[in-house]
């Protein structure tokens, strides 16, 4: 992936950050107890964190982008590790849900299964997985 999220994070956020994202945090966020952990994979500058915290729900984001990360951290007030999905060992997560929301839309199709699985080792069994492949 190249620093494309890294060098143009504020514009990224202006674009984005102000989109409603209930059409598609609504329905799982219906299924899940407050108070669930949900780890939000590729969070990008905290818009959907900020959502799920507001509605009681303990939040974890992961963010490739520097950039990105610092400002989910300011937006969200929460916990947000900043490090490469595709390297990144998951399973010492225990998260009720996972949030991909038009993330692995940048993981080549030869390795999405290897990455999908890494990410998900961080699920608690029965959990959820939300998988965007594009903005609300």
């Amino acid at each position: 992936m190249s620093d494309f999220y890294q060098q143009n994070y504020r514009e990224y956020h202006e674009k984005t950050f102000r989109i409603d994202p209930s059409s598609i945090l609504l329905p799982p966020a219906r299924r899940l107890a407050p108070g669930s952990v949900i780890l939000d994979a590729g969070c990008g500058s905290g818009r959907d964190l900020l959502w799920l915290k507001n509605r009681g729900f303990n939040v974890i984001g992961f963010e490739r982008s520097p950039g990105l990360a610092e400002l989910a951290r300011e937006n969200a007030g929460c916990e947000v590790i900043q490090g490469d999905f595709e390297l990144y060992d998951f399973s010492g997560f225990s998260a009720d849900a996972i949030v991909l929301t038009g993330s692995l839309v940048h993981v080549p199709h030869k390795r999405f299964r290897k990455v999908f699985g890494a990410v998900t080792a961080g699920l608690k069994n029965r959990g959820y997985v939300l998988v965007s492949l594009k903005e609300p």
